[in-house]
């Protein structure tokens, strides 16, 4: 009898077309994973900003009110936003400039930083005594070399959208949410200086239509359009220093953002073959504060800070659209949310429920003037001139949304 004494085995032929299939399978498998790791992103975005929403509730069953948004310690005498020295640390104050994040931080888990806001606080490098309440959040990194303060350079997670790859200086301690002021860019600041002085309560009442108005008391009760129907905050994407549209502020041209076709004025400075980033980026005037230029000026640089591109949201343009602001990052200005989830971002309703809108929701008029109590503006009591957009931002402005998103 004959022995076959050959080897059994794969040919090099058929180790080939093994791989090769192989390959293919990786390839078409691939994009579903990938697609499976963003939708658990998402999703504990979601989560993070439930956990928000129940924070804020619980706030305001303690204190029968919202957190302040423009909150925090008036200007003293002698005073000053930074203390650069041992002498100028126990005097500063923060000019009414702290988010409402600041007042949530012990219903999320986050006792402990309270406690170094709420108390004095040693700066490690000086000695001295920081106040209560801490400085102003725009202390810039520079002026660290004589001072610091910790909990203005804290991340916390449950601000973080896992989606969102920022991180590092130049900013502070990052956050991807932030609360909602409206439909209107006019008086965006409340109204009220930093000394805690009411300069302008009409203008406030006419244009100030959020969830949130800074420097100013806010309630459940003043959402007369219902929580289910009122955005109280949305999700926004940080600057990671690449020039997005989204992230980075730029100046108007041609007049106010608050006018007829004031959506605009920032259309020119947007490169038209790559349409999400700046052709023609901002002035170096545009982004200093005391005639030094800021670094950190760009969305989500610092989550205690409740000024402009820091801390406020509008529903004017649809989410994911431009930044664009009238003189500087801290005032008037149109500031959209965004963020780094495909097609939309997540806004957090007054009663907590946490819904995803499209960059296709229905914005009205993109051309119109914004509602305030100054001629060549909609009158006060308007309905929203940015569709179901600018109705969602609106506390009291009486409008039924009858339509889904």
């Amino acid at each position: 009898m004959r022995v076959d004494s050959r080897k059994k085995g794969f040919t090099l032929v058929e180790l080939l077309v093994v791989i090769a299939i192989i390959g293919v399978l990786v390839g078409l498998l691939l994009p579903a994973v990938q697609a499976a790791r963003e939708a658990a992103r998402r999703m504990s975005c979601s989560n993070n900003f439930k956990q928000i929403g129940l924070a804020l509730h619980n706030y305001h069953s303690a204190y029968k009110q919202l957190p302040d948004h423009g909150g925090g310690t008036t200007v003293a005498t002698g005073g000053n936003r930074v203390g650069g020295s041992a002498a100028a640390v126990p005097k500063v104050s923060n000019f009414l400039e702290l988010s409402w994040l600041v007042g949530v931080t012990p219903f999320m888990e986050q006792q402990a930083l309270w406690e170094q806001i709420s108390n004095p606080l040693k700066d490690p490098k000086t000695g001295a005594l920081w106040p209560p309440m801490g400085p102003n959040p725009r202390m810039d990194i520079a002026n660290f070399n004589a001072s610091y303060y910790a909990p203005w350079m804290t991340e916390i997670p449950g601000l973080r959208c896992p989606s969102d790859p920022g991180v590092g200086l130049p900013a502070k301690g990052r956050t991807n949410y932030l609360g909602c002021v409206g439909d209107s860019a006019r008086y965006i600041n409340g109204g009220v200086n930093d000394r805690g002085v009411d300069t302008n309560a009409a203008g406030a009442r006419a244009a100030c239509r959020g969830f949130f108005k800074h420097r100013r008391k806010s309630r459940f009760r003043d959402v007369l359009d219902g929580l289910s129907n009122t955005i109280c905050a949305g999700e926004i994407a940080t600057d990671l220093g690449d020039n997005d549209v989204r992230t980075r502020g730029n100046q108007q041209t041609g007049g106010s953002v608050s006018l007829a076709n004031g959506n605009t004025r920032c259309d020119s400075k947007v490169d038209p073959e790559r349409p999400g980033f700046w052709k023609t980026p901002p002035s170096a005037g545009f982004e200093t504060a005391g005639g030094i230029p800021r670094a950190e000026q760009r969305r989500g640089y610092e989550w205690s800070m409740s000024r402009g591109i820091w801390g406020m949201l509008n529903t004017i343009k649809p989410p994911n659209s431009y930044l664009c602001a009238d003189s500087n990052n801290f005032n008037d200005g149109i500031y959209p949310p965004s963020s780094r989830h495909q097609g939309g971002v997540h806004v957090l309703m007054g009663d907590g429920a946490v819904k995803f809108v499209t960059d296709s929701i229905e914005a009205g008029d993109q051309t119109s003037a914004h509602v305030s109590n100054e001629s060549n503006r909609l009158p006060a009591g308007s309905k929203s001139p940015f569709g179901l957009w600018g109705s969602l931002g609106t506390r009291a402005s009486k409008e039924i949304i009858d339509e889904d998103f």
